[in-house]
């Protein structure tokens, strides 16, 4: 149980699903304190998603706030408060590494977001693969009201919701609620806040569905598009679908399809 004078901490617990593999599921603990990340919280992020990578029955990864108030309610500003010229970059990297292996990760990850996913937050919510936010939750990036410019991870909100609106968000400090970050495509879903496990599982359950080798080359060849040109970017398409046929994945999987079908077409004409 968490209390709200506890010391932060990250809770890592592991979810077996027999031989379909496992959900790690990450948890920032820090309630009384909005799940705020500190420095040595960042570094720990970043470590415990680096080894998670190296998991080979790893299948999702789900990554949260404890409590009811926050997802991440940002960065430490007692930390920040005392930094100089010299201490500001090492700081800010800690936390890119630790969104970094996020992306990184060979599987998906989710972000489950209840509350406040305010500046490192969002950040860190963005560089999740999906995001599933209860419709009590509020997004923005308030640096500039404290004086500095929102950084690193910020610079994938563009692709996800557009300049006009990153610039919104950036230059103003505005916060949005779970509805209209829903309308923006911030958030892929936004359920109520008693439907948000259940919404999780329901996710959960439809990349168990997937083939998992298949799930891993999809998540390596998005992040890679990201990063390339069109014409290089389908050209790791091309590459990528034949590594997929140097396994039986796709045999098994298109072959249980196949048999699915022709049962349903026996079944149309016994009826």
């Amino acid at each position: 149980m968490s209390s709200r004078n506890a010391a932060p901490r990250l809770e890592l617990a592991l979810e077996e699903r027999g031989a379909a593999g496992r959900v790690a599921r990450l948890t920032v603990d820090h309630p009384g304190k909005l799940n705020i990340l500190n420095r040595a919280l960042m570094e720990e992020l970043g470590d415990k998603v680096e080894q998670l990578a190296a998991d080979d029955g790893l299948r999702a990864l789900v990554l949260t706030g404890a409590g009811e108030r926050a997802f991440i309610g940002g960065a430490d500003i007692r930390d920040m408060a005392v930094l100089d010229r010299d201490g500001a970059a090492p700081f800010i990297t800690a936390l890119h590494r630790a969104c970094d292996a996020l992306r990184r990760l060979p599987v998906p990850v989710i972000a489950r977001i209840h509350g406040y996913a305010l500046g490192a937050g969002l950040e860190v919510a963005a560089a999740c693969d999906l995001r599933i936010a209860s419709e009590h939750a509020r997004f923005g990036m308030p640096e500039v009201k404290v004086g500095i410019p929102s950084v690193i991870e910020a610079a994938l909100l563009p692709s996800l919701i557009g300049w006009g609106r990153t610039r919104r968000l950036l230059l103003t400090a505005e916060t949005i609620d779970a509805r209209e970050a829903e309308r923006w495509g911030l958030v892929q879903w936004c359920v109520p806040a008693a439907q948000l496990d259940a919404a999780v599982d329901e996710l959960l359950d439809a990349l168990f569905a997937c083939g998992p080798a298949a799930i891993r080359l999809q998540k390596r060849l998005i992040r890679e598009w990201e990063e390339l040109p069109m014409s290089q970017a389908i050209e790791r398409g091309i590459a990528c679908f034949a590594e997929a046929f140097a396994g039986d994945e796709p045999q098994r999987k298109m072959g249980a399809f196949l048999a699915q079908a022709a049962a349903r077409r026996k079944a149309r004409h016994r009826s």
